[in-house]
């Protein structure tokens, strides 16, 4: 008895068969390795995108963030270099007032010389000294120079420089004495403290 061959079995090949046989019907053993070889080609190539696309995401969110740094350090920087100006304007005048503080110094201790007799010719000398003196203090004020108040005033490092000590019966130790050099306070900034006797 005769075996029937249909053509589905008489197309199965071994080498004969056509290298770019592409029917699905095909048991070709090159087709099925072709097709194998070109499912993993595109699964290689989906797995490359998507690596490549993580390693973009990653690049990008870390481009961001020295962005955002960045931008951090400009506005720091914007805005220490606004306070150094403003500080600096604040006190541009520091310098001139310190220059003319012993000059003040001088007139303080010519004034000094006076004595209660207004009516001798070195009290009408002093006349004009004084009112040099005070036109001075007026543009001192203006200028928001104060003295420092330090006398009979606990001792104060900030305002004070002690430079001499001495105990005084009935006063407590640590106590301003007199004031021998005065102190001054340039707007809310000591620009010379005052040079003080301190109880003992």
């Amino acid at each position: 008895m005769e075996e029937n061959i249909n053509d589905k079995d008489i197309h199965t090949c071994e080498k004969n068969c056509n290298d770019n046989c592409e029917c699905e019907e095909c048991n070709c053993e090159d087709y099925k390795c072709d097709n194998k070889l070109e499912k993993k080609k595109k699964k290689d190539e989906k797995h490359k995108y998507k690596e490549e696309i993580e390693r973009l995401k990653l690049e990008n969110k870390k481009k961001e963030e020295e962005v955002l740094i960045a931008k951090a350090d400009l506005i720091n920087y914007r805005k220490r270099k606004d306070e150094e100006i403003s500080r600096m304007l604040k006190f541009c005048n520091e310098d001139l007032i310190k220059q003319i503080l012993p000059i003040m110094d001088n007139f303080e201790r010519a004034i000094k010389l006076d004595d209660d007799n207004l009516e001798d010719e070195v009290s009408k000398f002093l006349e004009g000294f004084k009112m040099i003196y005070c036109s001075m203090q007026n543009i001192m004020n203006n200028f928001e120079v104060k003295q420092i108040d330090g006398a009979n005033k606990p001792f104060d490092p900030s305002y004070h420089n002690a430079i001499m000590v001495e105990h005084k019966e009935g006063v407590e130790p640590g106590m301003v004495l007199e004031v021998l050099q005065k102190g001054y306070i340039y707007k809310d900034k000591v620009i010379r403290p005052a040079m003080v006797k301190v109880s003992e």
